[in-house]
């Protein structure tokens, strides 16, 4: 009696185990989708398929990127951007592939897409130095194509669905005020308007975008500020600004942008609230810190770039040799500064992190993390 009780047992827990194990396989899990807008910060790509002279499709870009093995992948940095770090940690299969690539569309309903483009601005004119690029108006109409495929493969009732619980990603405006500073760069004519006034029409231009995609069926959105532009190093050397100091001139430039953007994303989610969430991320604030305190993060630079150096034109490549190739830093890991522009692998997964986790300073009303996890 004591052995067929001892095989009864088994039995009946295997059997437990087996139903278990089953129902965890009919339980619908929450995916990761995500549609991204913006510029080089986050690009994936999309510029490898235009005429253009903002492009990272050459080494040593991507030199730390483990999914390509090395290789360039248009992304402006040496591994993982921002977005790719908060996709894999909120269990994307994989990054958003950019749209331009040949079929993309395929993977939007599982992965997303991401329309960003190296150079592109709020605004339609910026970038036009560089010729070919994507502006946030034109990312927006390329989304609008995406959801036609979508509707005609799932249906506009599953489709709506999908987008509801969707992530889109907006980090767009640096080059906006980067083009600003120029001189060399005319807005609206031969002058320039007042900052106030330029900062007004960036947001109001952003605004009508989010609009449009709410009304694509957009529901839940990153709005990412734009960074302390006057601590890179492309601003630092165009400003002659010397030592570990930043262009306080740029930066107030850019918190009286990111001042009435957020003010623009709290009254959005006072108008459309609780059908949609806006989160205004504060980029500014963690990038400064991160350049104000980089021995604390474990870096041991905070203002030179590894890859390129301070003189024109700032461009960041490996030719045939060392005498033709960019000086590149021996620990990529230690640097802030990928290029005279952008962030490293290393400063994007802290950036990345504290998007994900972060309070309200960082992240408000909610963070990414919360958003989404949060049902509408």
């Amino acid at each position: 009696m004591v052995v067929n009780n001892k095989v009864s047992t088994k039995y009946y827990s295997n059997s437990i185990m087996g139903f278990l194990v089953i129902c965890l396989q009919l339980l619908p899990t929450l995916s990761f989708t995500s549609f991204l807008f913006g510029d080089s910060l986050v690009d994936a790509g999309n510029n490898d398929f235009l005429f253009t002279l903002s492009k990272a499709d050459s080494p040593p870009y991507g030199i730390d990127y483990t999914p390509s093995g090395g290789r360039p992948t248009g992304r402006f940095t040496n591994g993982r951007t921002i977005s790719d770090i908060i996709g894999e940690a909120l269990g994307g299969r994989s990054s958003s592939p950019p749209f331009l690539a040949p079929n993309s569309l395929t993977s939007a309903i599982e992965n997303g897409v991401n329309y960003a483009s190296g150079s592109s601005g709020i605004l339609l004119e910026t970038g036009s130095l560089f010729i070919g690029r994507i502006p946030l108006e034109e990312q927006v109409k390329y989304f609008e194509q995406t959801r036609s495929y979508m509707v005609n493969r799932m249906g506009e009732r599953d489709t709506s669905k999908l987008l509801r619980n969707a992530i889109f990603s907006l980090t767009i405006g640096s080059n906006d005020i980067l083009n600003y500073i120029e001189p060399s760069i005319p807005f609206f004519g031969q002058e320039k308007v007042e900052p106030s006034l330029f900062q007004q029409f960036m947001v109001s231009n952003l605004t009508m975008q989010l609009k449009r995609l709410y009304e694509l069926g957009g529901r839940k959105f990153v709005v990412v500020g734009v960074g302390p532009l006057g601590c890179i190093p492309f601003v630092r050397a165009i400003r002659l600004v010397s030592g570990h100091r930043c262009s306080v001139e740029v930066n107030e430039l850019v918190q009286g942008y990111n001042k009435r953007l957020d003010l623009e994303v709290d009254h959005l989610n006072k108008e459309m609230g609780p059908e949609a969430v806006f989160v205004y991320a504060n980029s500014y604030k963690i990038f400064l810190d991160i350049i104000q305190n980089y021995h604390h993060y474990g870096f041991q630079n905070g203002k030179d770039p590894c890859c390129g150096g301070y003189i024109p034109p700032f461009v960041c490549f490996k030719g045939k040799d060392a005498n033709t190739s960019s000086n590149l830093c021996q620990d990529r890991s230690k640097y802030v500064f990928w290029d005279a522009y952008h962030p490293t692998e290393a400063a994007n997964l802290i950036m990345a992190n504290k998007l994900l986790d972060g309070d309200e300073a960082i992240a408000s009303p909610i963070n990414v993390r919360e958003l989404y996890n949060h049902e509408l």
